[in-house]
């Protein structure tokens, strides 16, 4: 991005982050009052409920997706060997199932992350995140990295979105930057910022910066660590989203309950 352009963005989403004030996700997240319990449904409705531990049983899986219809939550995300019986559970609701691929080391090869991808989709999955070759990145391999994350988004559209981890712990301010260029250059839907296996998860400064990287137009999900209300709203503020905006603000997490139920 020449430095033109970065100005523009910059500017851009200063305004929006601006016109945005945490006042007015205050106002807006009040909950919702069911059956006793208060529960943010629009809070929910931007949630990716996740399980992505190696040791999920069977079990752990229906029950996330009963809660992910209870709830209203955004998607289930899952590792790909437990899309189908996500589906099955999921059949008759409008929750769609979120499957991981190159998850979560970003390591496998370009052709396996495709395959991972397109037998996800056969299988039911609605979308996809992948995860970057985080070494190639490093390595100044650009044309790599972006053929990685194209491939994955041919074989996952038109009939699932795609985002992109980008594992922002491991990565310089630059390479952040770099990551999320190649991210919007090969047409992928989101830039998330972490697994959540690795040594740290969603910062606020990290989701300013990869905003004001791919503008109001791409969106962004935040993932890792995020355990309470108060975190959430913090990220969706260094984000410029408003509550509701599920189509361009999301938040991975497996503490989802906690966070919609938390209103302090």
């Amino acid at each position: 991005m020449d430095s033109k352009m970065k100005e523009l963005v910059d500017k851009i989403t200063r305004e929006v982050l601006n016109s945005l004030s945490k006042e007015d996700l205050r106002l807006q997240s009040s909950p919702i009052n069911e059956g006793g319990l208060k529960i943010n449904r629009k809070l929910a409705s931007m949630i990716d409920h996740t399980i992505l531990k190696p040791e999920a049983t069977s079990d752990e899986v229906r029950q996330l997706c009963r809660e992910a219809v209870e709830y209203g939550f955004a998607s289930v995300c899952i590792n790909p060997s437990n899309v189908i019986l996500a589906v099955e559970c999921l059949k008759g609701s409008s929750v769609p199932v979120c499957a991981c691929v190159g998850f979560p080391l970003g390591a496998t090869t370009t052709k396996a992350k495709a395959f991972e991808a397109r037998e996800a989709i056969e299988n039911g999955a609605k979308e996809i995140d992948m995860v970057i070759n985080v070494g190639a990145l490093k390595s100044g391999d650009h044309g790599r990295v972006k053929n990685d994350i194209e491939e994955v988004v041919i074989a996952s559209k038109p009939n699932a979105i795609v985002k992109v981890i980008i594992e922002a712990c491991l990565l310089t301010d630059e390479e952040k930057e770099k990551a999320c260029e190649l991210a919007k250059e090969a047409k992928a839907d989101f830039v998330k910022t972490s697994t959540g296996f690795n040594k740290s998860g969603a910062s606020a400064e990290d989701v300013k910066l990869m905003r004001r990287v791919v503008g109001p137009g791409m969106g962004i999900k935040a993932a890792g660590g995020i355990r309470d209300y108060q975190t959430a709203m913090k990220l969706l503020e260094a984000g410029a989203c408003s509550l509701g905006m599920s189509d361009s603000c999301r938040i991975g997490a497996s503490s989802s309950i906690s966070i919609v139920s938390d209103n302090k």
